[in-house]
């Protein structure tokens, strides 16, 4: 789930709708948000009790459903980096970015803990879930120092922390003495910040800062003539799903989860050899998925036009989609279940145990609640998209 944006704040002379905007990236991002509602929408309208990565038990169709949205969190990221990158060849000044980086990614932060769990949970903050807005945020902090630094070496530490992070030990139990390197490599915890306050880390932070110091590295293929990019694009992305299918057969290394044969059959045994690890984002999960991505954005200036109109709507508003999109889907389910069940219920924060009688879980509702939720959505975001280009008021990089 997550994401961030071009919309960066503009130069003193120049407006918002003078600033030129890269096809791919804007394409690229919004299929990605696109595809991540429909986990979202998942959690909310059809909670399984099996969960969908458990290939013993869960059906190919509910371990798919999840499995492909698995691109789109790197997707965000990494595309994040590379439009800072973008918005800085057009500032004369790299401490104005660094400042807008700093306060941006503190404003992210701020985000995902009052505003996006408060959209999640109607209000109730009885967890404090940190995901992905959050580790953009401290991603953005980061690179507000890393652009002071030379590329080569920025890249350097962003490769070496992604092939290298699994190898650094789990961190239990998480104490306050251990709560520090916790946040920034750990596997998912919780952790009781007060007697009635729980913390669940999602998203840890040095992982994700990797992710977008490396989109970072790549902003000046976007600079380049469209066949030596999507040419550099293809190499790279052909190169990451080479490493990922050499080191996932090898099964030694670049994810916690080994994958194994399945009784259930050879198509299960697929299934356990595509099943990597998200939190946090193995080796594995991100050259699949970041690989993915590179190939993607090779090919998505030659999209139709209506088509990556369409999915650029939504890739040129990403805050904005995002906040509605869960206003949308939690605020739905709350109708939903209250018609349904006679009471609103959260199903997203409940254990199958105290799921209402009568509940059960369907994937053709969670599909055909995704296509509505995308086409609503879409006449809201082309209206912010054009306020945004009509007007260059500084809030609106904040948003």
């Amino acid at each position: 789930m997550e994401l961030t944006t071009t919309a960066l704040p503009p130069s003193p002379v120049a407006s918002r709708a003078a600033t030129p905007r890269v096809q791919a990236i804007d394409v690229v991002r919004g299929l990605a948000m696109v595809i991540m509602a429909l986990d979202h929408i998942r959690e909310f309208w059809t909670p399984t009790a099996v969960r969908p990565e458990d290939v013993a038990h869960a059906s190919a169709a509910l371990f798919f459903t999840r499995w492909i949205t698995h691109f789109c969190a790197p997707t965000f990221v990494f595309l994040a980096g590379t439009s800072v990158f973008l918005y800085q060849q057009k500032q004369a000044d790299r401490g104005r970015v660094s400042w807008f980086l700093l306060t941006r990614g503190l404003w992210l932060i701020f985000m995902e803990i009052v505003v996006i769990n408060f959209l999640l949970q109607w209000g109730a903050y009885d967890l404090i879930l940190l995901q992905v807005i959050w580790s953009i945020g401290w991603g953005m902090v980061a690179l507000a120092g890393f652009i002071w630094l030379p590329r080569w070496l920025t890249a350097t530490l962003a490769l070496a922390v992604i092939m290298g992070h699994n190898a650094l030990p789990t961190i239990q139990p998480v104490t306050a003495a251990t709560l520090l390197p916790a946040l920034v490599y750990d596997s998912p915890f919780l952790y009781q910040l007060t007697p009635k306050l729980p913390v669940l880390v999602a998203y840890t932070i040095l992982p994700w800062v990797a992710v977008l110091a490396a989109g970072y590295c790549i902003g000046p293929w976007f600079q380049l003539p469209l066949p030596v990019r999507k040419r550099r694009l293809r190499l790279a992305g052909a190169g990451a799903l080479l490493l990922f299918a050499g080191l996932r057969f090898a099964n030694v290394y670049g994810d916690p989860q080994p994958w194994a044969v399945q009784e259930r059959g050879p198509f299960y045994t697929v299934l356990s050899f595509l099943n990597i690890t998200k939190y946090p984002p193995s080796l594995l999960f991100l050259s699949l998925t970041l690989g993915t991505a590179l190939l993607l954005l090779s090919v998505t200036e030659d999209l139709p036009g209506r088509l990556s109109r369409w999915l650029g709507t939504y890739g040129k508003v990403p805050m904005g989609y995002y906040l509605m999109h869960f206003c949308l889907i939690s605020g739905g389910a709350l109708l939903w279940s209250w018609l349904q069940f006679g009471k609103p219920f959260n199903f997203s924060f409940a254990q199958p145990k105290d799921w209402p009688a009568g509940y059960q879980p369907s994937l053709l509702r969670a599909y055909v609640v995704w296509a509505a939720v995308v086409l609503l959505l879409y006449w809201p975001c082309r209206w912010y998209q054009s306020y945004k280009q009509r007007h260059a008021h500084w809030w609106l990089s904040y948003l």
